[in-house]
């Protein structure tokens, strides 16, 4: 995974990243290196050259990238991925290198074909899109590009791939943020378990999108600005045995002067419950000693109420005595919200013995396998956790391992095509078309309405007949309050026509998102579908095409 060139160092939280349209398109590279016109299925090669063979490739078109179902059995999903795309269409051009490779691996084609790949790039391409970190709904094109057959051909693989794992973990860490609520802290702990350097990067970048407060990957943290969180390990726990093998027995107070804590320590474990493990005791004590401002605790590693809350209480009394405030503990096994609990008494029982009401308040820490459903269910017994590690679950999207994105040709010279299928939810929605929300007095979206580019735009307090795309039963009248034009000119005939936001500010367009979309379009178990309508002359369109390409068949 490379940094890319427009971001060196770690940029601040809420700074502008992006390159606007008149500056230079050679800053404008992808995050990961590999990311370039090769990062290709070998079919948009072969049909790249199909066209050129047939005088087709600069022949005007129109695709759409969208996706057909909503992950994780629920009815919203989240975009992301757009900088990436716009990312790499700025940066879209072949190689002499890549161009050799082709030449070696098909050398029969006509060598015509490898002077228009090799000045290919996408000055005569245009991107729409819809506002990185908005929800959106099914058949709703996430993206739409207009040029060129051959170079328009030949973007599809490479942004699918930007956008559909981009979408699906900024959707699965919504998920988990409407699980877990809004005032807990959520941390990235998918470093080690995820699909390759790559998907870790990736999964860093878009669980803070959707809702995440940091990330234990250090990397992450210096290319995107995000907060960097993490404590120790079970192998800090076990790697001491005694008080002997500490080097010191003092600590350094804020005015730089060494005071003694070991015999604090001691003091209180004396008091208040002598037979703890000796070895995690001094490895708190060692770790209090490197880190006496940011002392959080990994308590469960020999017994977490017998051994392990007390040894950091020992440790947190005599830290109060130097002046520091510990900052809490970290729970990875066993019956977590039973654990909390018990924690959090013992915390508010020390804390009033000794007088200090912020004991009651520690931090704790919760990891181990967590996923969403555990959330939920963590919620429904009951807990005392403040903040939650979260790994394997979330970055590997083990509950739905893909979001099935595809991008198809919806119209070429003009003329509006159509894919037909036997399965209703394989058709395309065919033509250019443009997207609409609207929504009521409350400020609710209440659905989506797609409409031909070359209509009228639906107004606020106009009545609209609002179609289903497959079913004619399902037909409504909707009269909005407010309507959004859901659709931007993102990249135009080689320049990018906006700014990018800054991670921060998508994250923070996730989290209006979610707070105004009605609760049961989010809630957990079933949940209401958000309707995706089409304008009655688009419906009448699209069906009247589907019936003119569909053969008549003949019964024998």
């Amino acid at each position: 995974m490379s940094k890319r060139k427009s971001n060196q160092g770690s940029p601040a939280k809420g700074t502008k990243t992006a390159k606007l349209e008149n500056d230079s398109k050679s800053d404008c590279q992808p995050c990961n290196h590999f990311v370039d016109p090769m990062l290709t299925d070998q079919y948009q090669i072969s049909m790249a050259y199909a066209y050129f063979v047939t005088g087709r490739h600069e022949e005007s078109s129109v695709f759409d990238l969208f996706f057909r179902t909503p992950p994780f059995k629920g009815e919203f999903t989240i975009f992301a991925g757009l900088e990436e795309v716009l990312r790499y269409v700025a940066s879209f051009k072949f190689t002499e290198e890549n161009v050799a490779y082709l030449k070696k691996t098909y050398p029969t084609w006509k060598p015509g074909f490898w002077d228009y790949m090799a000045k290919l790039d996408t000055s005569q391409v245009r991107v729409y899109a819809v506002d990185e970190g908005s929800i959106v709904v099914p058949r709703m094109p996430l993206i739409r590009v207009e040029g060129p057959l051959g170079v328009c051909q030949l973007l599809e693989t490479t942004m699918l791939v930007l956008v559909n794992y981009a979408s699906l973990i900024s959707t699965n860490a919504a998920r988990h943020r409407l699980a877990a609520g809004p005032d807990k802290t959520l941390l990235e702990f998918g470093l080690r378990r995820a699909q390759g350097p790559d998907g870790a990067i990736s999964a860093s970048r878009y669980s803070y999108l959707g809702g995440f407060d940091g990330t234990s990957n250090v990397k992450a943290g210096q290319m995107f600005g995000i907060a960097v969180k993490g404590t120790h390990a079970h192998s800090f726990v076990v790697s001491f045995t005694g008080l002997s093998e500490l080097a010191n027995t003092t600590i350094t107070d804020s005015d730089n002067k060494e005071q003694e804590f070991v015999a604090k320590v001691l003091k209180y474990r004396k008091e208040l419950f002598p037979e703890t493990n000796d070895g995690e005791l001094t490895a708190f004590i060692a770790y209090a000693q490197a880190y006496p401002s940011g002392f959080l605790a990994l308590i469960d590693t020999y017994d977490t109420l017998a051994s392990g809350v007390w040894n950091f209480l020992f440790v947190a009394l005599a830290l109060q005595d130097i002046g520091f405030k510990a900052i809490g503990i970290r729970l990875d096994s066993g019956d977590l919200a039973y654990l909390s609990k018990e924690c959090r008494k013992k915390f508010t029982e020390i804390g009033a013995k000794f007088g200090f009401d912020y004991f009651a308040k520690f931090n704790i820490v919760a990891s181990n396998d967590l996923s969403e459903n555990v959330l939920w269910s963590l919620k429904e017994q009951g807990h005392e956790i403040d903040s939650f590690g979260i790994g394997t679950n979330l970055v590997t999207c083990k509950a739905q391992p893909a979001l099935g994105c595809v991008y198809k040709l919806v119209e070429i010279n003009d003329k509006p095509r159509i894919k037909i299928s036997q399965e209703a939810v394989k058709v395309t929605i065919p033509g250019k078309k443009e997207g609409y929300r609207l929504y009521n007095t409350k400020g609710e979206p209440i659905l989506d309405l797609m409409v031909n580019t070359n209509s009228k735009a639906p107004s606020p307090g106009e009545r609209i007949l609002c179609r289903h795309p497959f079913d004619a039963s399902k037909r409504a009248f909707a009269t909005p309050s407010r309507v959004e034009s859901l659709h931007k000119l993102f990249w135009d005939h080689g320049k990018l026509c906006f700014a990018f936001p800054s991670l921060e500010d998508l994250r923070n367009r996730v989290k209006h998102q979610l707070s105004i979309f009605r609760e049961d379009h989010l809630r957990r178990m079933n949940p209401t579908p958000y309707k995706l309508s089409l304008s009655n002359d688009l419906y009448k369109y699209m069906h009247e095409l589907w019936l003119s390409e569909s053969p008549i068949q003949e019964i024998q």
